[in-house]
């Protein structure tokens, strides 16, 4: 068995299929992963997959023009999702992805792959990638902007699920003459969006943290103001704490500054 440990994101599992493909050691003696083995196996042979995007490019393309944007699409979430195959013992998330490549290409119409769920395969990158997009579509709502000193408009994140690149794409096009910022702090990561230009995604060392709490003077007025609201409106009597947190997961709560009592008012 031949096993190819990739890096945990869209570009490095897609590197981890082409070098697989390419490998011509057969996909039934091939599987992929994105983590390090804590004990190897006897018998395996474990390869290391540098990330190219170039051979990503090729098979993101390969994938488009197979499967379609739809299934494409999907399998992007997929590769974005956390995985629980280690905690779960499921299949890993690289290696769902890859088998489900291999069987889509096999059918006559690889655009229905994600049809077939009785295949194991399949079935994982099914529940990854709406895992990963019920995620994203709550952030979408529950995702909050706040102007900084300079200008920039600061949104903080605490995502199970790498989503970013999905989150940038929406707000781009909601914000586009804006200078704006989402810092997923569990990764390190950050989206940057220029005004008027298309948005790219870095990671934060060297970032200088303290900049990002320091507010201008309208955005604070506007928390107090906006807090104040909130507090007035509630009705005690109809206080609902557990359809509250049923509503708004508590995970989400933290970047939200109604929820931040310390700067009430």
């Amino acid at each position: 068995m031949y096993i190819f440990i990739c890096e945990d994101s869209i570009d490095g599992i897609f590197t981890g299929v082409y070098d697989a493909w390419a490998s011509g050691y057969g996909h039934t003696n091939i599987s992929l992963t994105t983590k390090i083995p804590e004990n190897y196996s006897l018998f395996c042979e474990y390869i290391t997959v540098e990330t190219d995007y170039a051979k990503s490019a090729k098979v993101a393309r390969t994938l488009q023009r197979r499967m379609g944007e739809e299934t494409y699409s999907e399998l992007c979430q997929a590769a974005c999702a956390l995985d629980y195959s280690g905690r779960r013992k499921t299949l890993d998330k690289a290696d769902a992805i890859y088998k489900t490549i291999v069987l889509a290409l096999s059918l006559s119409d690889s655009s229905k792959v994600l049809h077939y769920l009785g295949e194991p395969c399949v079935n994982r990158v099914f529940q990854l990638s709406r895992c990963m997009g019920n995620e994203a579509h709550h952030l979408l709502g529950f995702l909050r902007f706040q102007e900084l000193a300079n200008g920039v408009l600061l949104a903080r994140i605490h995502p199970q699920n790498n989503v970013l690149a999905f989150l940038g794409e929406h707000f781009s096009d909601r914000l586009p003459l804006e200078n704006f910022m989402i810092y997923d702090e569990n990764r390190r990561l950050a989206l940057l969006h220029p005004c008027g230009q298309d948005f790219f995604i870095t990671d934060t060392e060297g970032l200088d943290l303290e900049a990002l709490k320091h507010f201008s003077p309208e955005e604070m007025e506007y928390q107090k103001l906006w807090c104040r609201f909130f507090d007035s409106i509630a009705v005690e009597a109809r206080v609902n704490p557990k359809l509250q947190n049923q509503n708004l997961p508590k995970r989400f709560q933290k970047d939200i500054v109604e929820f931040q009592r310390q700067n009430r008012i």
